[in-house]
C-alpha cells in the first residue's frame, strides 16, 4: 500500500487526463460561522496512492462542530466532513485495494511508515494530527481551491483524508475500505469515526471478555456504539451513564442491563450496589474531567477506566492515587484500536446478523440541511445525523 505523500500521478488508472473537477462543497469560513456552500475546483492529478471518490453520504460528528468553533486548530476557510461514504471514481497507478466502481466507507488518515502503523497500531499514527486535522497533505500541498474567476484562493482539504462535506472527496488507499455494495452507503457512512470507536474500544482496545461488568458514561453515537459492542462481547452488567432519559431508554434497547440518570442519583453509589464493589470496565465519553475521576472511582480491583472523549486542550482531571495501587489502569483510546479495513467490515457483518442494529442511530438529512444537522447535534435532538450528499 503506498504512502500519503508520493509525486503527482500524471494519469489516472482510468486513462482520464482531466487534471480538475467543480465540486460543490460546505465551507466553514470562519470561526463559529454557518457552512457555506460554493463551487470550488478539486485538482484530480492522482498521486499514485490516491483514490477519488464520489461522496454519497457523510456523517456529522461533534469533532467537525468542534473545528467549526476552533476547539481543535484546523486552518480556515476548510471543508470539513470526516465519515463519508461512495463510490470510487478513480485510483491512482499504486493502488491496489480498490477500484473504479467499488463502494467505500471513508476513515481515518495515517502515515503507514512510523513505527505505531507499522506495528499495526495506525490510530497512534506518529503524525496523526498534522494527517488528520492539518489542512493539507502531509506535505503541505492541497488540492482544493477557489475558482480563479473566484480568486483562486486555497481552502484547507484532506480533513481526515476525505474532507468528505463535498461532492467528490480525494482520500488515499489507507483511509478508504471496500465495503458491501447490498448495504446503503447513506447507512454505512458513520462506521468510519465514530461507530468504529464505540464498538472498538469493547472489542479491540479492551477485548472485553464475556460476563466482565462494563459501564459507558455518555450516551451519543460512541456510548451506544460501545453499549452494543459490550452485548455483543457477552458483557454484564452493561450500566448506561447520561442526563438525557431518552437516550438512556435506547441505551436498553440496545442491549444495557442497567442505566443511571446523573440527575437523579448517585453515579458511583449506584455502580457499585449493581456491581457489587466496583466495574471492570468503565468507558468515559464526555471528555468531562470530574466524569474521568467518577469513572476512576467506580472501577474494581485491576479494572480499567478508558478515556475517548476528546477534552479541551490542557484540560486535567484528578484521580486518586491510592485507587491506582490496587491495579486501576486508565488509559486512553483512539478510534478503537480500529484497522478500518479489517474492521469496518466486521461491523458491517455484525449489523447484518442483527447483532449491531446502529441504522437505529441514524437521521438522514438532504446535504443542504446541513446547518440544521450541526444545530440539530449541538442540541442533542438527533443522535448521528448523515448528509445525503449525492445519490
Amino acid at each position: 500500500m503506498a504512502v500519503a505523500g508520493e509525486s503527482l500521478s500524471p494519469q489516472a488508472s482510468d486513462g482520464s487526463d482531466r487534471t480538475s473537477l467543480v465540486v460543490k462543497a460546505a465551507v466553514v469560513q470562519q470561526k463559529g460561522a454557518p457552512f457555506v456552500f460554493e463551487d470550488l475546483e478539486l485538482d484530480t492529478r492522482l498521486r499514485p496512492d490516491e483514490v477519488l471518490v464520489k461522496v454519497v453520504a457523510a456523517g456529522v460528528c461533534q469533532t467537525d462542530v468542534h473545528v467549526r468553533d476552533q476547539a481543535l486548530p484546523v486552518p480556515l476557510p476548510a471543508v470539513l466532513g470526516h465519515e463519508g461514504a461512495g463510490i470510487v471514481e478513480r485510483v491512482g497507478d499504486a493502488v491496489t485495494t480498490v477500484a473504479p466502481g467499488d463502494h467505500v466507507v471513508m476513515s481515518y488518515q495515517s502515515c503507514g511508515h512510523c513505527r505505531p502503523c507499522l506495528s499495526g497500531n495506525p490510530a497512534y499514527c506518529a503524525v496523526s494530527f498534522p494527517a488528520n486535522f492539518g489542512g493539507s497533505r502531509l506535505d503541505g500541498t492541497n488540492a482544493l481551491h477557489r475558482s480563479e474567476s473566484a480568486g483562486g484562493e486555497e481552502i484547507h482539504g484532506h480533513f481526515f483524508g476525505q474532507s468528505s462535506f463535498a461532492t467528490h472527496s480525494l482520500a488515499t488507499e489507507r483511509n478508504v475500505v471496500k465495503v458491501d455494495p447490498d448495504v446503503p452507503l447513506e447507512l454505512l457512512a458513520p462506521l468510519g469515526c465514530g461507530l468504529q470507536t464505540g464498538a472498538g474500544a469493547i472489542l479491540n482496545s479492551l477485548k472485553v471478555p464475556a460476563g466482565a461488568s462494563v459501564v459507558v458514561m455518555g450516551t451519543g453515537t460512541v456510548g451506544l456504539a460501545a453499549v452494543m459492542a459490550a452485548k455483543v462481547a457477552g458483557a454484564s452488567p452493561i450500566i448506561a451513564v447520561d442526563i438525557v432519559a431518552e437516550r438512556l431508554e435506547l441505551a436498553a434497547e440496545l442491549g444495557a442491563t442497567h442505566t443511571v440518570n446523573v440527575k437523579e442519583e448517585d453515579v458511583a453509589a449506584r455502580i457499585a450496589e449493581i456491581t457489587d464493589g466496583g466495574a471492570d470496565y468503565v468507558l468515559e465519553i464526555t471528555a468531562r474531567p470530574e466524569m474521568l475521576t467518577l469513572a476512576v472511582d467506580a472501577l474494581a480491583p485491576l479494572g480499567t477506566a478508558a478515556l475517548i472523549g476528546g477534552a479541551p486542550a490542557g484540560a486535567r482531571a484528578e484521580v486518586d492515587m491510592n485507587a491506582l495501587l490496587g491495579g486501576r489502569k486508565v488509559r486512553g483510546v483512539a478510534q478503537g484500536d480500529s484497522i478500518p479495513q479489517l474492521f469496518v467490515p466486521q461491523l458491517i457483518d455484525l449489523y447484518k446478523a442483527g447483532r449491531f442494529p446502529f441504522d437505529r442511530l441514524v437521521t438522514p438529512y438532504a446535504f443542504d440541511q446541513i446547518n440544521e444537522a450541526v444545530a440539530d447535534t449541538r442540541a442533542g435532538a438527533v443522535i448521528k445525523p448523515v448528509l445525503r450528499v449525492g445519490a
